[in-house]
């Protein structure tokens, strides 16, 4: 029976990012089998700027006939829309990325694509970043810039507390690290929800500050993202809306 819940979004601030993971990590010594769940979810973002912009982001993960998955994320504001979508498979508790394509267009920004494809086969992968084209030698475990972030969410549910993912993003490699740090009760519509605090893990110089909050008695669902840049913007997305189930 699929799982679903509604909640009005918090005041707001963001305009575009979600994050998370694929795993080079551990925190428990036994770890269960994760199955993935099909899921509908809807966001409020914004972007706090000076002034206050205000969107809508949506993510769907859903299982193709012939057993790979397809998650998509279509965030709508007045700044700029983001349509982002990969094809994995899951194997072992793992995304598994063979396609993935993105597309920022905007009013006041500069319009964004890039795309990366994986053929596991022959260990390359290739792609376009703004228009540059590259190909490299395919590491096991990779990630694309959309896959890690479900995978964290993944390791999380598994009980992982520490998780570091080699991704793919501009044509080259990065090693992204992230660490659950604090069980926080969010208040959302009148409601106490309890949630794992984690964070993207920066240098000390950093002061760059990326949060995500999960719901563990709602399927360790993204509840809210938290990102503080340098210059003191916030971005911000807020769950309203999720079903989560076939």
């Amino acid at each position: 029976m699929p799982l679903k819940f509604s909640l009005t979004a918090l005041p707001a601030l963001l305009t575009g990012a979600l994050l998370l993971g694929a795993s080079l990590a551990h925190a428990s010594d036994e770890q269960e089998d994760v199955t993935l769940q099909p899921m509908k979810l809807s966001y409020n973002a914004s972007l706090d700027k000076g002034i206050s912009l205000n969107g809508d982001a949506r993510r769907i993960l859903e299982q193709r006939d012939d057993g790979t998955w397809h998650f998509r994320t279509d965030v709508d504001s007045f700044v700029a829309d983001i349509d982002e979508s990969l094809i994995f498979r899951w194997e072992d508790n793992q995304v598994v990325p063979l396609r993935y394509r993105y597309k920022l267009s905007g009013l006041f920004i500069r319009d964004r694509e890039e795309a990366i494809d994986f053929d596991w086969e022959n260990n390359v992968v290739s792609g376009h970043h703004e228009g540059d084209k590259f190909s490299m030698k395919l590491e096991k475990g990779a990630m694309d810039p959309m896959g890690y972030q479900l995978q964290l969410s993944q390791d999380i549910k598994a009980g992982k507390r520490e998780m570091e993912y080699r991704v793919i993003d501009k044509g080259d490699y990065d090693t992204d690290k992230f660490a659950v740090v604090d069980e926080e009760t969010v208040r959302i519509n009148g409601s106490d929800i309890r949630t794992l605090k984690a964070e993207k893990v920066r240098d000390s110089e950093s002061k760059r500050e990326s949060l995500m909050w999960f719901a563990p008695e709602r399927d360790y669902l993204l509840i809210r993202f938290l990102q503080v840049e340098p210059d003191g913007s916030e971005y911000e997305l807020t769950i309203s809306d999720a079903k989560v189930g076939r």
